[in-house]
């Protein structure tokens, strides 16, 4: 498949977007593509703005759009759970689930499957994520030209969507302008110096990351092995450790806590570095174990 750029029109997801989408997918599958009625009207956003949103719906793993007949949009399995349980993106796990289904996407989101599971500069400008990217491609198709523009729009894409603006630009910054990506709140990126526009990746802390949204990732990666090294856990792409740029500390301490769920047990003994999955577990179940907890949270904090 082609590599993916500057699909999102320059525009990051804004708050709320994937809620009204998600909304309006229901009542109305062919939103963005209808006749009878304009997706500008129904969706309340301009034309640049709905292409991007029609995008990144799917880019994040919330619906699959029809590729024959009528171009509908259907959640998928995540995308159904999500709508069911946290409609309006509340939990900072459903945006960690939707940062893994994004970050894993090699073709339809290059830039961002390049900058989690490939880039390995923890520091870095645009210019050397951009260069870096360019031999990325080359490496992976060197017959196809793509525009330097697109790559440097993604890179700016990529910095809106993990930094808050008050970050980027205090000064021009005011509440009532104030319109971030949700994305922001996972804690991943930071500045490192702002006049010289460097930036660096940062680690969650592990309070930030929910075991059950952890295990999920882990057993959508592990393809029904029940033995994973800790090691494929850290460096594999579209793992733990490079979709939520994990260090070995945060990773263990994230584990142990599955651990006392009695999910997994992490076996460190004879030369073993890793890790069983106790149950049988697929992605969706580890999902529902998760939105079924939060439920479980909010009824003891109400007695």
């Amino acid at each position: 498949m082609p590599m993916k750029f500057r699909a999102h029109e320059t525009f990051f997801i804004r708050k709320g977007w994937l809620s009204k989408g998600m909304r309006c997918i229901d009542n109305k599958p062919d939103v963005f593509t209808a006749r009878d009625e304009n997706p500008m009207d129904v969706l309340g956003i301009g034309a640049n703005m709905v292409k991007a949103l029609r995008y990144w719906i799917q880019a994040v793993g919330i619906t699959e759009e029809s590729k024959k007949g009528k171009r509908n949009h259907r959640f998928t399995d995540l995308g159904k759970l999500i709508y069911d349980n946290d409609k309006y993106i509340e939990e900072i796990g459903t945006l960690y689930l939707l940062q893994y289904r994004l970050a894993s996407q090699q073709d339809e989101a290059t830039a961002w499957y390049f900058f989690f599971n490939e880039f390995t500069m923890s520091e870095f400008s645009r210019e050397d994520f951009v260069d870096a990217l360019q031999k990325y491609i080359k490496m992976r198709d060197n017959n196809t030209e793509y525009a330097i523009r697109s790559l440097n729009e993604d890179f700016q894409c990529i910095i809106n969507t993990y930094l808050p603006r008050y970050k980027i630009n205090p000064a021009k910054v005011s509440p009532e302008n104030n319109i971030d990506c949700p994305f922001g709140e996972l804690g991943l990126l930071d500045i490192l110096n702002r006049r010289k526009k460097t930036y660096k990746k940062s680690i969650p802390t592990c309070e930030m990351l929910n075991p059950y949204v952890i295990l999920a990732v882990i057993v959508d990666n592990a393809a029904g092995r029940k033995e994973i090294n800790l090691n494929e856990l850290l460096t594999a792409p579209c793992n733990i450790g490079k979709v939520f740029n994990l260090d070995s500390i945060t990773m263990l301490d994230i584990l142990y806590r599955i651990e006392k769920k009695g999910l997994i047990k992490i076996i460190r003994t004879a030369g073993l570095d890793v890790i069983n999955i106790t149950e049988d577990l697929d992605f969706i179940k580890c999902v529902k174990y998760f939105y079924a907890s939060i439920d479980k949270q909010i009824q003891e904090d109400a007695k």
